[in-house]
């Protein structure tokens, strides 16, 4: 009669009704379904992320000035947070990456039971007759241990090449903390100057928007009254409609100034602060650097060139890597063993060996890891050198175009130099009865629109001086300074090294009037 046990898994559950319902019931609670976080959830994580976005930052207490930007910036930002932590990811990862070099220590804890003994027989193979009476060599339950020191040779050195490559993931991430440092410092030059801006000729536009309107209405009612000729009164209020259009354009370039500003240092939105207003007389010089030598220092310096670098170094490490997989794995090991067997003779014992293994399949296959590696390494140095036509494209380009900013701040100087004079030549005329005050309003006008163009111009300057370095790779900071460093040391720091690099701004004096 053919007994329970050596029925197949599937006939023996269908022999137990009870098992196959038990078994069903098990799998239906295994299923999974989508679960969208509820409306309570999702309230209490913004509230979470709002309060978190800003949270432990140094409050503000004076005007800020160019340095203390940036060192908010460089400090708050919260995409220069994430490439620090970036950084500090890969730092971590590399750690890993050096336990897996260590020999193998693993503990084990093995525990058996059953109901009934185990037991055996022997049958003679040659005349089929049971030999032995049924007998065990294992008690019913048994708790076994041990303790396995293993080491791989072959899984060593590739752990040290992992560990190599990791290392180099760690330099890569900092390369990209660099880059971010110097797009984050260059933004906030330009926010910085249209914020000064914003604060010395808003309020300035606003008034003359009401002084305008009025002037328009004058003129309008001029015209219809037929007081002078139609032509007069027209294109006076062209020209002025002109020059009105041009500050509206210019206001609203400068309205939201401050909010970019406050975001590139992580201040709330809300957050009330003023702008130390810096001198507008500063020099300026060009670059003395020879142009090829500013090539060697971008090509030198440039994160992206010096990421690539990085996996190409790395891309030439996966070639030994491949190698090293192709080679035949020694693995030797040695272990403490101990079994609550009442039947073992020597139930403690020192287990130790060596086994030798090569999975020949990775030979085969090493010539197309090469050609991988090399196709890889091509790819790369092609990378490499289409950067570095591109790095040599933007040196000359930033150099040019700091040049041709330097020209044009000299130009709206020069325009609002005079159109101040020309003001006060109308306004003099005015108070002689001599002019009229429409003819005041819109010279007023004038001079306000060249004094924002003058200021933009400045805004564009210190955005080209700053794309300078930034093509040339050089950093926005000092290796020694710190994010860890209060907000005004690491100001007077930054203040400190741009006024040794002769940054024009860093040298002369701010303060808290226009």
């Amino acid at each position: 009669m053919t007994s329970a046990r050596f029925l197949k898994p599937a006939q023996w559950i269908l022999k137990r009704p009870a098992h196959a319902a038990l078994l069903c019931i098990a799998l239906t609670g295994c299923a999974v379904s989508p679960q969208p976080f509820e409306a309570r959830q999702n309230k209490d994580r913004a509230t979470d992320l709002i309060h978190r976005v800003a949270a432990d930052q140094e409050p503000v207490t004076g005007a800020i000035d160019l340095y203390e930007a940036m060192a908010r910036a460089l400090k708050y930002n919260l995409d220069s947070r994430v490439e620090l932590m970036t950084v500090a990811l890969s730092q971590r990862e590399l750690d890993l990456r050096s336990y897996d070099m260590l020999p193998k220590a693993v503990v084990s804890l093995d525990y058996a039971g059953r109901n009934n003994d185990s037991g055996g027989i022997s049958r003679s193979i040659s005349t089929g007759r049971t030999s032995l009476e049924p007998s065990t060599s294992s008690d019913r339950n048994v708790l076994a241990s041990d303790l396995t020191l293993s080491w791989d040779v072959l899984d060593f050195g590739l752990s040290y090449v992992r560990a190599k490559q990791a290392a180099d993931e760690v330099n890569i991430a900092e390369e990209r903390k660099r880059k971010v440092a110097n797009r984050i410092v260059e933004d906030v030059r330009t926010a910085y100057w249209r914020a000064v801006s914003a604060e010395r000729l808003l309020g300035k536009i606003n008034e003359l928007e009401v002084v305008t309107k009025s002037a328009l209405e004058q003129a309008e009612k001029q015209e219809k009254a037929g007081l002078s000729a139609p032509l007069a009164p027209l294109t006076y209020q062209r020209e002025l409609l002109s020059i009105r259009r041009e500050a509206q354009n210019l206001g609203r370039e400068l309205s939201v100034a401050k909010q970019q500003l406050a975001a590139l240092m992580n201040l709330p939105a809300d957050t009330s602060f003023k702008v130390a207003m810096p001198t507008r007389n500063m020099q300026w010089k060009p670059f003395s650097l020879p142009g090829q030598d500013m090539l060697q220092t971008a090509i030198e310096n440039r994160p992206e060139l010096r990421e690539v670098a990085y996996q190409l170094r790395n891309n030439d490490r996966e070639e030994t890597a491949a190698y090293l997989r192709a080679l035949p794995s020694l693995r030797v090991f040695a272990g403490l063993d101990a079994s609550s067997n009442s039947f073992l003779y020597n139930a403690n014992w020192l287990g130790f060996g060596a086994r030798a293994s090569w999975n020949l399949l990775n030979v085969f296959s090493l010539p197309a890891a090469q050609a991988k590696v090399k196709a890889q390494g091509q790819l790369l140095d092609q990378r490499a050198l289409a950067l570095t036509m591109a790095v040599g494209t933007q040196v000359e380009v930033a150099r040019a175009r700091y040049e041709f900013r330097i020209r044009e701040l000299d130009t709206a100087s020069r325009y609002y130099n005079v159109q101040e004079k020309i003001e006060k030549q109308i306004d003099a005329g005015f108070k002689s009865d001599k002019l009229s005050r429409q003819t005041l309003i819109r010279e007023q006008m004038n001079t306000l629109v060249s004094e924002v163009r003058y200021d933009m111009a400045l805004a564009d300057l210190q955005n080209a001086y700053a794309n300078v370095y930034s093509s040339l790779g050089i950093d926005p900071v000092d290796k020694d300074m710190s994010t860890t460093q209060p907000v005004n040391e690491l100001a007077g720091r930054l203040r400190g090294m741009w006024a040794k690099r002769g940054d024009s701004v860093a040298i002369a004096p701010a303060s808290s009037n226009s």
